[in-house]
């Protein structure tokens, strides 16, 4: 058997995992490259390996890092199927069309400048067409029933308590009269957070790729996450602020509002008006509604058990429509803006952030990681002039982070997730989803604990699996 790290090698983007075993190509993930427009652009169209020879793909969860490029490899020869839970090929459905439509608008605002400049137009990584194409290949299977996917290989989707329908994926694999157990992460979600179910770890693995997001971080410890949330947002509201949060259209959004429906219904914050704009994330939150299988013991205890809405209440707003969305550039008085993206990098929020930053009373508010290179990074890393469709903005308002958010596991969550199968058993641990500070950390922890093989591969890196 061999693993060929695609994507999401050395990096936190564009996850891709190359599995060749039995005489079969699966491939895990087809997330989209997200970083430099240019560069994004050239790794997102050029793949590694040929994907008209993958046999099949299995996705870990719907988020565009893990899922944004299905629409390229299908383009350029795949058609096998593609394996993830109920709700996973719900969302990637909303999410992958919602990708092509920015794809075709950053186009269209690209082009708008390279006409007053005399330059060649550029044409959409992918276009709604191409998603099209794409949808009928995904088939929904259940948690914790056994895939058959060839001779000799199983896979098997189990909670990860990431975003709804997040799965980690374990493989039963037979092959030249050996059996072992592979175990693919995904993204770890954390314990005791709000919706979702705590992540089901695998157990007993021969060799584990983990992602290692945070794997030099711990969360800020809080013992009421939410009335951090409820002190910042009383804060603006004494300065007449605007409070803008980028924020993931799927899981992080319905998170905050969820949140926020508790605080106001407990009367920790104050009666102001809080807008939700991004028509992704209104579908987004019609999926969750469909899917309360995926939902913890506390969302049917607070909200379901008495019928009520836990993304909807009474000062809230979907912005449904552009025209909505214009409007609320306007608005006077404090107020609160959710929008995507989480990383800023497409979407309404760019917009609004354009009508944000130069105002000390407002702040902008991120409330996850954000990778190197987007424009949520350099807000995060105190950048005072940024750029947003190619114009400088000069960045005025105040900017701050709330990690209690995050819907990664820490380097605690990370070390205890790989404790479920101890040194003896667990011959290999393949770092992924990462950059170096992380897999550094994350590394020297694990080689502490007594795992001899722990490796960070590179982009293209082929490794041949001995067990």
């Amino acid at each position: 058997m061999q693993i060929s790290f695609m994507g999401g090698a050395q990096t936190v983007t564009g996850s891709k995992h190359l599995l060749s075993v039995n005489g079969k190509r699966l491939l895990v993930e087809c997330g989209l490259f997200q970083g430099r427009r240019q560069e994004s652009r050239e790794r997102n169209q050029s793949f590694l390996f040929d994907p008209a020879k993958v046999d099949a793909l299995l996705l870990t969860h719907a988020h565009i890092d893990h899922s944004g490029n299905i629409p390229n490899l299908v383009k350029q020869g795949f058609n096998g199927p593609i394996y993830a839970t109920a709700a996973t090929v719900d969302l990637a459905e909303v999410l992958l069309r919602d990708s092509a439509h920015l794809h075709e608008q950053d186009a269209y605002y690209v082009n708008k400048r390279h006409a007053e400049k005399d330059l060649p137009p550029i044409e959409p990584l992918y276009t709604q067409a191409d998603v099209e194409e794409a949808l009928p290949l995904m088939r929904g299977v259940d948690y914790g029933d056994p895939v058959p996917l060839d001779r000799g290989i199983t896979a098997t989707f189990l909670d990860a308590g990431h975003i709804l329908g997040s799965a980690s994926i374990l493989f039963d694999i037979e092959e030249n009269g050996r059996s072992f157990r592979l175990g693919i992460t995904g993204d770890i979600g954390r314990a005791n957070q709000p919706i979702l179910r705590d992540p089901n770890r695998m157990r007993d693995l021969d060799v584990l790729l983990i992602e290692c997001t945070y794997g030099s971080r711990l969360h800020p410890q809080s013992e009421d996450a939410a009335e951090e949330l409820a002190k910042i947002i009383r804060r603006i509201y004494e300065r007449k602020g605007r409070i803008l949060i980028p924020a993931f259209a799927v899981g992080r959004t319905q998170t905050l509002v969820y949140m926020l429906h508790k605080l106001y219904n407990q009367n920790r914050i104050p009666d102001m008006p809080i807008y939700v704009d991004s028509p992704m994330a209104l579908e987004a939150t019609q999926i969750f509604r469909r899917h309360p299988e995926c939902f913890d013991r506390e969302m049917q205890r607070t909200f379901l058990r008495d019928r009520q809405d836990p993304f909807g209440f009474g000062r809230l707003k979907y912005v449904r429509n552009s025209e909505e969305s214009k409007k609320l550039n306007d608005l006077g008085g404090p107020h609160i803006i959710i929008s995507a993206s989480g990383m800023a990098e497409g979407g309404r929020v760019l917009h609004h952030l354009m009508h944000t930053l130069d105002t000390p009373e407002n702040l902008v508010l991120f409330v996850g990681y954000a990778a190197q290179h987007t424009l949520a990074r350099k807000l995060m890393d105190g950048d005072k002039t940024v750029p947003i469709f190619g114009r400088p903005f000069n960045v005025d308002c105040e900017i701050q982070t709330l990690g209690h958010f995050s819907g990664h596991g820490d380097q605690h969550d990370l070390l205890e997730y790989a404790a479920y199968s101890p040194p003896d058993r667990l011959k290999s641990i393949f770092l992924i989803h990462g950059e170096a500070e992380g897999a550094k950390a994350l590394t020297e922890k694990l080689t502490e604990k007594g795992y001899k093989d722990v490796r960070y591969p590179a982009l293209g890196e082929t490794i041949e699996i001995r067990v």
